[in-house]
């Protein structure tokens, strides 16, 4: 088997109502879909990673000019040898950011390929599955103003608590007294409520701030505290760590096996939060996953994208080992982005839902499980 083609789409769209994380405004969502064909008339998709405020088009260009001529010709099935060939290319000039991004939504979809090649899903050829449901947590609570936006965003916790969710994560990092009174509210408006909270500030703080928002936080018996300082702040992870009750939890703005262990080996953080579009795909997870394995860290995977990634995500939260065994080891959960999205489940002929527990299956059709709607790519392409 061969790969005859590579197609990189863009997509874009417009909000109608912008809405803002600590880092900046998202004014639109946008996704970098990978396309790749076989001469056994096979077709697998992947996702890079694209962020409220990173252009799609660094990823796509990365993988136009200078993945797409290293892998044309070679065979899908060899997975591990071309990640490397990947990465080892595009080292002096990659390691980070858009460029292991663009080699992760090549990966998954040489693993979408892998899977409707053999016509088993992605789980089963990454070893098998542990679990064939996984609980969902809504991420939400972007703000429409800015500040002082406590009372809607209490709303939303109940309305996300309504709608079958058991745990959310909370967006702050909008100024320490802000987030408190954001904190302060939800608590009253969940009292009573089963609801598992997490918190996420998205690096908006040095140490000193991020202590003094932690030391709030110890208070609320939180599941995690999200990237409290910048990722390249690993002393402050430490600090924190070190200082705080509440697990620290990290990673998504590392992007390979090198930058994870790093953070492992100096216990910088309870949790690592791979995302499958920037991590390296499937392979660079595997690779992240079996790290922590070994140091005994959690690995509950980051997720932002299209139905694409969160299909991606899906197979490899279904192949995970717990940290460590026991009857009723805590299980990894599924970040479930609740925020504006015009072609986020439209994508796809499987989008994200919850059962009737309030549980996400995970699909058994060969690949990523899904079927992307090319009547969608094409209306929402830009390029």
């Amino acid at each position: 088997m061969k790969i005859t083609d590579i197609r990189v789409h863009i997509l874009q769209s417009e909000l109608e109502q912008p809405f803002a994380f600590s880092q900046g405004w998202v004014k639109a969502r946008s996704a970098t879909i990978v396309e790749i064909h076989t001469d056994h008339g096979l077709i697998g998709w992947g996702e890079a990673f694209a962020q409220g405020l990173e252009s799609p088009q660094i990823a796509a260009s990365a993988i136009e000019y200078s993945l797409k001529p290293l892998i044309l010709g070679q065979d899908p099935r060899n997975i591990e040898v071309l990640w490397h060939s990947m990465y080892n290319h595009t080292r002096d000039f990659g390691r980070k950011g858009s460029i292991i991004a663009a080699i992760s939504g090549i990966d998954i979809a040489l693993w979408d390929l892998l899977g409707k090649a053999y016509e088993a899903p992605v789980s089963q050829l990454m070893g098998g599955r542990f679990r064939d449901v996984v609980q969902p947590y809504a991420t939400g609570f972007y703000r429409l103003k800015g500040q002082n936006e406590a009372d809607r965003l209490a709303e939303e916790a109940v309305a996300h608590n309504d709608a079958g969710f058991k745990a959310m994560k909370i967006k702050l990092g909008f100024g320490v007294n802000d987030d408190i009174k954001v904190m302060q509210q939800i608590g009253r408006a969940i009292e009573g409520r089963t609801v598992e909270l997490m918190v996420d500030t998205n690096h908006a703080y040095g140490r000193t701030e991020a202590l003094r928002l932690g030391r709030v936080l110890d208070e609320y018996d939180l599941r995690w505290y999200e990237e409290p300082v910048p990722a390249e702040d690993v002393g402050g992870y430490i600090e924190l760590r070190q200082k705080l009750k509440i697990p620290i939890a990290g990673g998504e703005n590392e992007h390979s096996i090198y930058g994870f262990r790093e953070l492992l080996n100096c216990h910088a953080v309870d949790i690592v939060q791979p995302d499958i579009g920037s991590c390296g795909g499937v392979t660079g997870a595997r690779h992240v996953a079996a790290l922590a394995q070994a140091n005994g860290i959690e690995v509950n995977p980051h997720v932002w994208g299209s139905g694409v990634a969160q299909a991606a995500s899906l197979q490899v939260l279904a192949a995970l080992p717990t940290a460590v065994h026991s009857l009723y080891a805590r299980q990894p959960i599924l970040e479930y982005d609740r925020s504006s999205h015009p072609f986020r489940d439209d994508l796809v002929d499987r989008p994200l839902s919850l059962n009737t527990n309030g549980m996400v299956e995970i699909s058994e059709k060969p690949g990523l499980g899904i079927e992307v709607n090319q009547e969608v790519v094409n209306k929402y392409k830009i390029n």
